[in-house]
């Protein structure tokens, strides 16, 4: 903004009022703004990851026998015991195979006895010669071979017992139980698209996995190593889709054995309580953990750090009140404060409420420190114009004193030494018109950078700034035209 912009009502009012008799200095009123000191201490910087949720355990319940399925034994979505009965798959087939199977075990057992009996005899009359060598030879082998297909019966009737026992389908765990994926009467078993019955997770505690960068595992890695010494475990917390903090906290478990090459992440578990069963597997939910601390770290609320593009400003309140926009390094946010790397030092205080009133207060005040200099500008240019009009009448007065003294020497008047006179003090009257123009135009001058300073025109324009997007903008653009 320059002078010669500015309209010429302006212009004239103002040097009308420099002509006049001087006012009361306005002096703007303070504002009122809400002011914090910067807190200084150690700091434990919080990461955050999305994480997924899933059981301790995950027993997939398959039918081990194929049959048709009969029974159902449990509610979805129920908890079940360890051992507690799920499904029946139809016996019948399964029973009969036993029978079967104890029905040539029986029959073995009684060709063993048989062998065992010939053996006995023959052996009693070898020593009489009524039997050959030979004889005793073939019945120690029959009563072998005898007595391994009675092994071989026994085995198929424990397998025809444990056929049978798979009928009967069973909870390996203790968890809740899934949705069942068969229905009564669907052929299962081995091979069959419903051979997976159902799934039992356990769920207390319950596992979250999340993926940390190699960066942050390094870090995590060396909190944990550092609390560990100090007997501090790191605090876990969960943050559920509902942005509700689950009540318990959780602990590190384990971290996988390698990084995934793909993704540059590692897998990390953590282990949280479910007893009242309100996580489930699947879910998705955000994890909070302390992954590094900072000493003395300098901290103010949010609310006192403003971005301007990509910089971030604070306010500062020096000791006599004013205030100073500093341009801060910002950190991490912990909670409702931010850390500030660079900018602040131990016991800045900030403005955390009012900065648009603050900014528009003190360009009110810059904008009467500029009518104050204008003012002062003002009256020195007329004064020097006035002492520069006098030096020229001076002059004039003194120029026509030696015209006088010197048609007065060549008349025989006046002797030389008058006019020497009169020659000397139109000197001294020219030298001090050559000064009066300098100290005027130096005033004019100063004049001139007062006005061109863009301070004076936009008085009621300033005093009426209440929107901050307004006040930034008058702030910026009067700073580009000074």
């Amino acid at each position: 903004m320059s002078w010669g912009s500015l309209p010429h009502r302006h212009f004239l009012a103002l040097f009308i009022s420099g002509c006049e008799k001087p006012k009361e200095q306005v002096v703007a009123s303070p504002s009122t703004v809400e002011v914090t000191g910067v807190i200084q201490k150690d700091v434990p910087v919080q990461q955050e990851w999305v994480g997924t949720l899933d059981g301790m355990v995950n027993a997939q319940i398959n039918a081990q026998v194929a049959g048709y399925l009969i029974k159902q034994n449990y509610k979805e979505g129920e908890q079940v015991k360890k051992g507690q009965l799920m499904y029946e798959i139809d016996p019948r087939t399964f029973k009969a195979n036993l029978d079967e199977a104890k029905g040539n075990l029986a029959r073995q057992q009684a060709v063993l006895k048989t062998a065992l009996l010939d053996l006995v005899r023959i052996q009693r009359l070898l020593p009489e010669k009524a039997v050959s060598v030979r004889d005793r030879d073939n019945a120690v082998g029959r009563e072998a071979a005898a007595r391994a297909e009675v092994l071989s019966a026994e085995a198929a009737v424990e397998n025809a017992q444990l056929a049978l026992g798979f009928t009967k389908i069973t909870s390996p765990i203790d968890g809740v139980a899934g949705i069942s994926k068969a229905q009564l009467g669907d052929l299962v078993g081995p091979g069959s698209p419903t051979n997976l019955l159902t799934s039992v997770s356990q769920i207390d505690p319950i596992r979250a996995y999340l993926g940390l960068s190699e960066q942050q595992y390094l870090q995590f890695a060396r909190e944990k190593e550092s609390r560990a010494e100090r007997r501090e475990p790191i605090p876990h917390e969960l943050i559920l889709s509902d942005n509700t903090t689950y009540p318990h906290g959780g602990k590190f478990y384990f971290a996988n054995r390698q990084v995934d090459v793909s993704t540059g992440t590692i897998q990390v578990a953590v282990l949280f309580p479910n007893s009242d069963k309100l996580l489930r597997p699947g879910q998705f939910a955000r994890i909070r953990a302390v992954i590094k601390t900072v000493p003395n770290a300098l901290l103010v609320p949010q609310s006192a750090v403003t971005q301007l593009q990509a910089k971030y400003q604070v306010a500062v309140v020096n000791a006599d009140n004013t205030v100073d926009i500093r341009i801060v390094k910002a950190g991490e946010r912990i909670g409702s404060l931010w850390a500030i790397n660079e900018g602040l030092q131990p016991g800045d205080r900030v403005i955390v409420e009012g900065l648009q009133k603050a900014a528009v207060a003190n360009y009110q005040r810059s904008i009467l420190s500029g009518f104050r200099e204008f003012e002062n500008a003002l009256v020195s240019s007329n004064k020097t114009k006035l002492q520069k009009e006098s030096q020229s009448k001076r002059v004039a007065a003194v120029q026509n004193y030696f015209n006088l003294s010197k048609i007065r020497y060549d008349d025989g008047y006046t002797d030389y030494i008058t006019v020497l006179d009169s020659i000397r003090q139109l000197f001294d009257a020219q030298i001090d018109l050559i000064q009066a123009q300098s100290a005027n135009f130096t005033a004019t001058i100063g004049l001139y950078r007062a006005m061109g300073g863009g301070w004076i025109v936009e008085e009621e324009k300033a005093a009426s700034l209440t929107k901050p997007k307004e006040a930034t903008f008058f702030l910026e653009q009067q700073a580009q035209d000074r």
